[in-house]
């Protein structure tokens, strides 16, 4: 995103996360801050996958989706399967985050397309 308020909310998120964790109360409202940036800058697919997060977020208490992988995928026989083992649910949250800093690279929009399936499939 190119807001600098947004931008200035990513960085605050992934500073917290390092600091405290997934502290929901905090990340909650701010991952809603974040959307409405998303929504104002009228970017659907991070709108989207933001909802989904802050809402799994709420439902399980942490973030039980893993990082994506880097193989490139099949569109044909592809299946999105959900691994509910996830190695570090604070460093896959803070990658999602920071794909959206940066929605003109092509691989964080892939990203983002394959946590939003993920999430959608939990």
């Amino acid at each position: 995103m190119e807001n600098k308020k947004a931008i200035k909310l990513v960085d605050k998120i992934l500073t917290d996360l390092d600091k405290t964790g997934i502290n929901t109360d905090t990340l909650i409202t701010d991952l809603k801050e974040l959307r409405e940036y998303a929504l104002e800058a009228q970017v659907p697919l991070v709108v989207k996958v933001l909802r989904f997060t802050y809402e799994h977020i709420e439902e399980n208490d942490s973030f039980l989706i893993p990082i994506p992988d880097d193989e490139p995928i099949d569109e044909e026989t592809e299946e999105t399967t959900v691994d509910t083992t996830v190695k570090d649910p604070i460093e896959s949250l803070k990658y999602l985050v920071s794909l959206t800093k940066s929605l003109n690279n092509k691989t964080n929009i892939s990203d983002l397309r394959e946590y939003r399936d993920a999430l959608m499939a939990f």
